[in-house]
């Protein structure tokens, strides 16, 4: 994985380009991220390393978050999440290390992982996108609703169950959402904000991930390698 810091969602806002055209962004307060373990393949089986951002109170801590967080030198943190490097890379961070927003300055497009905003129970409509059923013709109290479900269930020794995935009511939302090669606009290093063009997951204060991008799509790969060869 490439380089991961953690922030947090604080909203939308917009920015003028050149010639005045107007940017939507999304606002990240993202770092400064401490470095608090670091993952070693002869102790653990592989190599991250683990960060931790965001301060939380002492009396909320419990003792074992309080001396895994001491042993690097800081306050415990709210939140903790690893990210893999190579052997080789390894040597390049060390326990108690702080990564800020300047270390995204020279990228172009970063990921964004968060947790997506729940919807609570949905109906197919809603979940799915379907159409629902016929508002004429006698069709009474039953607009919004699924249809037949049983077009799939056979005797015929595969059981008379639905098949797996099938498409219906359910729970919505509340997952973990990557929303990929998101265009970096502004690095405040002072405030610690990046401000990305696109959409980014989750409700404003959220908890999120921002890390280098690890896939671009043609488009966005002819336009870096176009400003690299300038």
């Amino acid at each position: 994985m490439a380089l991961t810091l953690l922030g947090k969602k604080l909203g939308m806002t917009r920015i003028f380009g050149e010639g005045g055209a107007s940017i939507p962004v999304t606002v990240i307060e993202c770092g400064p991220c401490v470095v608090t373990q670091l993952r070693t393949k002869e102790n653990d089986g592989y190599t991250a390393v683990q960060i931790g951002w965001g301060e939380k109170k002492v009396r909320r801590a419990t003792i074992p978050q309080i001396g895994h967080d001491a042993k690097a030198g800081t306050t415990p943190k709210r939140v903790h999440r690893e990210f893999k490097v190579d052997a080789k890379k390894l040597g390049e961070f060390t326990v108690g290390q702080e990564i800020t927003v300047e270390a995204l300055s020279d990228q172009k497009y970063v990921d964004v992982t968060g947790r997506s905003k729940g919807k609570g129970f949905q109906g197919v409509m809603k979940r799915w996108n379907f159409k629902g059923m016929f508002a004429s013709h006698g069709t009474e109290r039953k607009h919004r609703s699924p249809g037949s479900i049983g077009g799939l269930c056979s005797n015929r020794g595969f059981g008379g169950g639905l098949k797996k995935g099938k498409r219906m009511a359910g729970h919505m939302g509340d997952d973990r959402v990557t929303v990929r090669s998101l265009d970096v606009v502004r690095i405040d290093a002072k405030q610690n904000l990046i401000l990305v063009k696109g959409p980014v997951p989750g409700a404003n204060n959220g908890v999120v991930a921002v890390r280098v991008s690890t896939r671009l799509n043609r488009s966005k790969q002819k336009k870096l390698a176009e400003a690299k060869a300038k």
